[in-house]
């Protein structure tokens, strides 16, 4: 038996040319790509707001970080204590101790002067009162009670000028918020006893002209006796006729409502009040100092 058997086939058992081209020819269906993972469009927004809200969030953080430390600022209103101010922006307190808005003290004295009294502001620094800011730290200190020239504003810029130079070689003023005129120097008071009290924490408070001599430690010693009652005031009372001759220098335009006397009512070149008295000026709404004599 032979070990290889040939068969013979038939052409037409052999595929064409033709069905084998066709097969090998024929087009395959293109095969379908992955899906491509797509986020919906609202956590698109979500996810942006989050990454625009820490962004943000971030930069404050750094600006915060970076801004200086804002200074105090002394005022109330308009009215301004330029010596806290002046330590407030140097930082130069030091060993002094530091800055409140609001310090306490046995007694707070305001010097009432004007733009006219620059020989007067001199002669006071020449004597009892410091000539410089230092200086006036120091009485501060050993005595309790600080003190300030107090001056209101003018319209006539060149006084303005004059007075600022003035402050910023000694500052040791204290601007109320009031133009200064004659005719309103009760207002003034009134003015600087609510400034006094915004601005100072004291248990006195003292009102002074510019031409007097003080002797700050006996004032202090005078301050800090007990005294049984709360509201206080020291220094002179006064009451006179009131004037109804148009010829005269006081004379009274509302003389025929005030009567033929005036009530009894501070005058004098110093005067105290205690700090309870000055706060009820302080909240008061009416002309309650229009007839107190400066």
């Amino acid at each position: 038996m032979p070990l290889f058997s040939h068969t013979h086939r038939t052409s037409s058992s052999l595929p064409t040319s033709g069905s084998y081209s066709s097969k090998l020819l024929k087009p395959l269906k293109p095969s379908s790509a992955p899906p491509t993972s797509r986020f919906p469009l609202p956590i698109l927004v979500f996810s942006l707001l989050c990454f625009l809200f820490g962004l943000s969030a971030t930069i404050f953080a750094v600006y915060s970080l970076r801004r200086p430390i804002p200074l105090l600022s002394f005022r109330c209103g308009r009215s301004e204590d330029t010596f806290r101010a002046f330590y407030s922006s140097s930082r130069k307190l030091g060993d002094h101790g530091a800055l409140v808005e609001r310090p306490k003290h046995l007694g707070f004295v305001g010097i009432q002067t004007v733009f006219g009294s620059v020989d007067r502001r001199a002669a006071l620094r020449s004597t009892w009162f410091p000539s410089d800011p230092d200086g006036l730290l120091r009485l501060e200190q050993a005595t309790g009670l600080a003190f300030r020239f107090v001056i209101g504003r003018s319209k006539n810029s060149k006084k303005m000028v004059e007075l600022h130079e003035e402050v910023e070689k000694y500052k040791d003023f204290m601007f109320i918020d009031l133009e200064e005129e004659y005719l309103k120097l009760p207002y003034k008071s009134l003015a600087f006893f609510k400034a006094a009290f915004e601005l100072f924490d004291a248990d006195y408070y003292v009102k002074a002209d510019d031409d007097i001599y003080l002797r700050p430690d006996r004032l202090a010693t005078l301050l800090a006796k007990e005294r049984t009652h709360s509201l206080t005031y020291i220094g002179c009372m006064k009451k006179g006729p009131v004037i109804t001759d148009p010829k005269m220098r006081w004379y009274e335009k509302s003389g025929h409502l005030i009567g033929s006397e005036y009530f009894l009512h501070a005058y004098g070149p110093i005067y105290v009040l205690s700090a309870e008295v000055v706060a009820s000026l302080a909240t008061a709404r009416n002309n309650s100092l229009q007839f107190e004599d400066v």
